[in-house]
């Protein structure tokens, strides 16, 4: 896979000016050049989506990415969240973009997925807590998230699908491929009668989920999905266009139009990316707008106004063929740009930076720019070590300030953008948290850096002028082996961050958890998160673990969740200990009761599992009852 990859980005680099129109604009600060595409083509019949796969073949044929005359002749001729209210919210990167979660509550009921149903629950009086209606889904189909705006549940999950023999060209060609097809499927319910849900609308899209977001009362969600386009070697008559599907117009599944198919520049991952929207406010009347663009993404960003999606582009280093040692080469990335409308999406532009991002947290856009963080290298390449960058670009995704070469031979580990200022974590011995001021595009620049013991995963703002980190402890081990001593992650972490004097930031308060081996979902997943604004509230699902000497593994000791009080006047202060008692006999988490997601209506907390879900007082954290489902 590695070598097809790097075979990939040489003959994109070839290939890529017979394809599209495009600006290069080289800043003196910048090794990159950056392209700005302002128009893609539409791909207008079945044979030049033929020939765009065909030449996808034969690049990852070609070694080390060579590419013969004959392609470039035939690519010349188609050239053509936060908590409010009574009630909690989903922990959302931004305001007003509601994400999809295993979990939604509104004032009286919580909506969650227990193995292949969806359940809900009416835990208004938290004594005596019922299970109010149960959604059972078809047997294939597999829920994964949900979402809630207003009266509509939306269900989305895996299916598969039946895939019919059948085709728009003439009667005696037919569709070979497989019989099945897994597909993003999204149920809409009408669940203003908790008690009666009803199935108004089912929508789906071949491929695996990206991610999904409502926004402005519109449902937008991305797939990804790779076409089975090797077998043109045996069927020219493949088909290699997305499947969809809309119970308020078909039967049947049936492949997208070819109208509605674009090439995103540079782009011969043969892959695609397919957004798909719909306005909720009338779910019976309004169409489903799905869009599919060849061109792989990887994270996902969505602002109000504009969706944002990455791809990586694989360099390939110099490689003598005559030997056999790894050659992984380096990894850049393309931004692919897309404005929102209830209608559907727009492509924008595209460009492409230096080095790989993270995660949703390392992208943002505040007052027209888009601000994204990355790391280029490998923190193990002694040739090579790893760096850091931050890049603003303006609404055309060009350019327009960086920095460059922050944290040589360490990587990022989490990252935020607040506003005019931007929070990174990186990592390779100590954790330094850097400063950075963004409030002029063209001029970023560094404010101040607190290097500690230890990492953040994830950043939380508490306010303008606080930070919560959530990570790990570590430890530092000599080795005979190497010069460097062995770095070792240790018990969880959560630390508050003060950084009112920006040039001089603060590790104001640590809570430590566990020993080695402790670890919440909070560390890979925001959403698990529960936060209370007004009660300065935060807390998370946690399993514990601890060493009894240096020389053992890490023994399970105990699970459920803890809440904290965090303010910048008293700091980290344990409120809520909701761990259950340690059993010796417990070898690890009982993972149908291990809890998944806190949430709180009123004056009660609530935490969920797969299995039960339980109520607390929220000011004293005592237990008030138990429901199993």
């Amino acid at each position: 896979m590695k070598k097809v990859s790097i075979l990939l980005f040489a003959a994109v680099l070839i290939l890529s000016p017979l394809f599209y129109s495009t600006k290069t604009t080289v800043l003196a600060n910048e090794r990159t050049p950056i392209r700005v595409t302002d128009k893609i083509p539409a791909v207008k019949s079945e044979k030049e989506l033929q020939d765009y796969f065909a030449k996808v073949q034969k690049v990852q044929e070609n070694p080390y990415g060579k590419v013969d005359t004959a392609i470039l002749e035939s690519s010349a001729e188609s050239k053509d969240s936060a908590s409010g209210g009574n009630h909690s919210t989903t922990n959302n990167q931004v305001d007003g973009v509601d994400e999809a979660d295993i979990v939604q509550t509104n004032d009286s009921h919580v909506f969650t997925i227990s193995d292949q149903n969806v359940l809900i629950l009416n835990v208004k009086d938290p004594k005596k807590m019922t299970k109010e209606a149960t959604i059972k889904l078809k047997e294939d189909f597999y829920p994964t998230e949900l979402l809630l705006a207003k009266d509509t549940l939306i269900i989305i999950g895996q299916r598969n699908f039946t895939v019919p023999m059948y085709s728009d060209r003439p009667a005696d060609s037919k569709k070979i491929g497989m019989p099945m097809q897994s597909m993003v499927t999204v149920y809409f319910y009408d669940v203003s009668n908790p008690a009666s849900p009803v199935l108004t609308r089912e929508i789906a899209t071949e491929g695996h989920l990206n991610g999904a977001r409502v926004t402005n009362n519109t449902l937008y969600y991305v797939t990804n999905m790779y076409p089975n386009f090797w077998m043109l070697r045996e069927n020219v008559d493949m088909e290699l266009r997305p499947l969809t599907y809309d119970s308020k117009t078909d039967k049947e599944v049936k492949a997208m139009s070819y109208d509605s198919i674009h090439i995103l520049p540079n782009s011969l991952e043969g892959n695609y990316s397919i957004i798909s929207s719909i306005d909720i406010n009338n779910l019976e009347k309004n169409e489903v707008a799905t869009k599919g663009y060849l061109g792989g993404s990887e994270q996902m960003y969505m602002s109000k106004d504009n969706l944002y999606l990455t791809s990586s582009i694989y360099n390939p280093m110099e490689s003598n063929e005559n030997t056999f040692m790894w050659n992984p080469g380096t990894m850049d990335t393309k931004v692919f740009k897309f404005a929102l409308s209830s209608s559907g999406v727009e492509y924008i532009a595209s460009t492409e930076i230096t080095g790989t991002v993270l995660k949703q947290f390392s992208m943002d856009e505040h007052n027209g720019f888009f601000r994204v963080v990355t790391t280029e290298g490998n923190s193990w390449d002694e040739s090579k070590p790893s760096e850091n960058h931050l890049f603003i670009l303006n609404a055309r995704m060009k350019i327009v300030g960086s920095l460059t070469g922050l944290a040589k031979d360490e990587r990022i580990y989490s990252a935020r953008f607040m506003g005019d200022k931007a929070y990174m974590v990186t990592f390779k011995e100590t954790d330094p948290l850097f400063v950075i001021d963004v409030s002029k595009p063209n001029a970023p620049k560094v404010l101040g850096e607190l290097k500690i013991p230890g990492f953040s995963n994830y950043l939380h703002p508490l306010d303008e002028n606080h930070l919560i980190g959530f990570g790990y402890e570590t430890k530092s081990i000599n080795v005979d082996y190497s010069k460097e001593p062995l770095i070792i992650r240790d018990a969880m972490k959560v630390s508050l961050f003060d950084v009112s004097d920006f040039a001089n930031p603060k590790e104001k308060d640590t809570a430590i958890i566990g020993g080695q081996g402790t670890y919440s979902p909070i560390q890979y997943d925001h959403h698990a998160l529960f936060q209370h604004k007004a009660k300065n509230l935060f807390g998370f699902p946690v399993a514990i673990y601890e060493k009894t000497n240096e020389r053992d593994y890490p023994q399970f000791k105990q699970e459920g969740a803890l809440v904290y009080e965090i303010t910048p006047e008293k700091g980290i202060t344990l409120k809520g200990d909701l761990l259950r008692a340690k059993n010796p006999n417990l070898e690890y988490e009982e993972w149908e009761r291990s809890i998944q997601r806190m949430v709180y209506m009123d004056d009660s907390l609530y935490t969920l599992s797969m299995k039960e879900i339980t109520s607390y007082d929220l000011n004293t954290f005592n237990k008030i009852s138990t429901l199993g489902y």
